[in-house]
C-alpha cells in the first residue's frame, strides 16, 4: 500500500480534523461529487470546501459508527482471518494533492484496506448477497486510487445484530472516471465557481439552513428569471394533472378491493389496511386551555416561497 501522508490525525481535535478535510476531496465526499449521495448535494459540498458554509455536526448514526468502529474491525479479523492496523494519518494521492483519504484500517501482509460500517436494519437489502451500497463502492475506489491498494474490504454491522464482510477489487476504468469528475469539482472550488444547484431534497434543506431568515431587502433579478418562473408554473400545472391521474388509479384499485385488506394480481400485491393515527387538536387546546398551549408551543422560523405574476 502506498502511504503518502498529508498530516497525522493523532491528537487532532474534531475542529482540526474538519479543517483538514477542507484541503481536499475525501472518500466520503466522492459519492457526493458524482451525485450518488442522497443526503448531500455537490453544491452543499462546494460551500463546505470553500468555507462559505459549515459542515453539519456529527449525528447519532455517525457518532455510534465511530464508537463501534473498533468492534467491527476486531470482528472482521476473526471472521476473515486477517490482521488489521490503524492508519492515524490523512493520506494524499501522489499526483493529485486534492485527493485525500482517511482510511479506517490497512490489512497486514496484503495490499488492501478495510472500511468499517454500521447501518440500520432498514438498509439490509443494500448488503444482500454480493452487494455493497453504490456510495461505498465509490468511496472504496477513491481510497484505492489514493493508496495504490488492490482491494478494499468492507465490514458492516447491520441493525446491531448481523455482521457481513465483502471485498471490492480495484477497477481502473471506474477510478479514472472518479478522478476526472473530482478534478473538475476541485477546479470549481479553487476558482470559486459553484456547481449548479440541483433539485434534490438535500439541496433544498441546505438552502433553508444557509438562508434561514429573510431581511427587508428587495433584489432586482435578471430577465432570465422570468423564463425560469414560467417553466416552474408550467411544471406545477403538469404536476396537478399527474396528481389527479395518480389519485384516479388509486381510487380505481380501492374500489376493486372494497372491504378486502389485500389484493393479489399476477405481478403485484396491494393492500388497503387499517391503522389509527393519533394527533393533537391544537385549535381546541388553544381555545380551552391557552396557558398550556402557550407553555408547550414552539415557534420555528421559516420562509415562505411565493410567486405572483405582475
Amino acid at each position: 500500500m502506498r502511504i503518502t501522508t498529508l498530516e497525522s490525525t493523532k491528537g487532532m481535535t474534531y475542529e482540526e480534523w474538519k479543517a483538514s478535510r477542507r484541503k481536499g476531496i475525501g472518500g466520503s465526499d466522492a459519492a457526493t461529487v458524482l451525485g450518488l449521495n442522497k443526503w448531500k448535494s455537490a453544491f452543499e459540498l462546494y460551500m463546505e470546501k470553500t468555507g462559505e458554509a459549515q459542515a453539519p455536526e456529527v449525528g447519532e448514526a455517525a457518532y455510534w459508527g465511530n464508537v463501534l468502529e473498533d468492534v467491527v474491525a476486531q470482528e472482521f479479523q476473526k471472521r476473515a482471518n486477517r490482521k488489521v492496523r490503524r492508519v492515524n494519518k490523512i493520506l494524499v494521492h501522489p499526483k493529485h494533492e486534492w485527493m485525500i483519504a482517511n482510511i479506517d484500517r490497512r490489512i497486514v501482509g496484503e495490499n488492501a484496506l478495510l472500511e468499517c460500517k454500521t447501518t440500520s436494519a432498514y438498509n439490509a437489502s443494500e448488503w444482500k448477497d454480493d452487494q455493497v451500497p453504490a456510495a461505498y463502492i465509490i468511496q472504496a475506489m477513491h481510497y484505492l486510487a489514493v493508496t495504490g491498494a488492490d482491494i478494499a474490504y468492507f465490514a458492516a454491522l447491520i441493525g446491531g445484530q448481523r455482521f457481513v464482510w465483502k471485498a471490492i477489487e480495484r477497477d481502473e476504468e471506474l477510478i479514472a472516471n472518479i478522478i476526472e469528475q473530482e478534478a473538475e469539482f476541485w477546479q470549481r472550488v479553487e476558482a470559486k465557481e459553484p456547481p449548479p444547484i440541483d433539485g434534490s431534497a438535500s439541496a433544498a434543506e441546505f438552502l433553508k439552513r444557509l438562508y434561514p431568515q429573510a431581511t427587508s431587502e428587495e433584489k432586482m433579478l435578471d430577465a432570465d428569471v422570468d423564463d425560469l418562473l414560467d417553466e416552474l408554473a408550467e411544471l406545477k400545472e403538469k404536476q396537478k394533472e399527474y396528481d389527479v391521474q395518480i389519485k384516479l388509479r388509486e381510487n380505481q384499485v380501492k374500489q376493486l378491493l372494497g372491504t378486502a385488506e389485500k389484493g393479489i394480481a399476477f405481478r403485484h400485491v396491494v393492500s388497503w389496511s387499517n391503522y389509527e393515527r393519533t394527533s393533537l387538536d391544537t385549535k381546541r387546546l388553544k381555545l380551552e386551555d391557552p396557558d398550556i398551549y402557550e407553555a408547550y408551543a414552539v415557534t420555528v422560523p421559516q420562509r415562505r416561497f411565493m410567486i405572483k405574476e405582475v
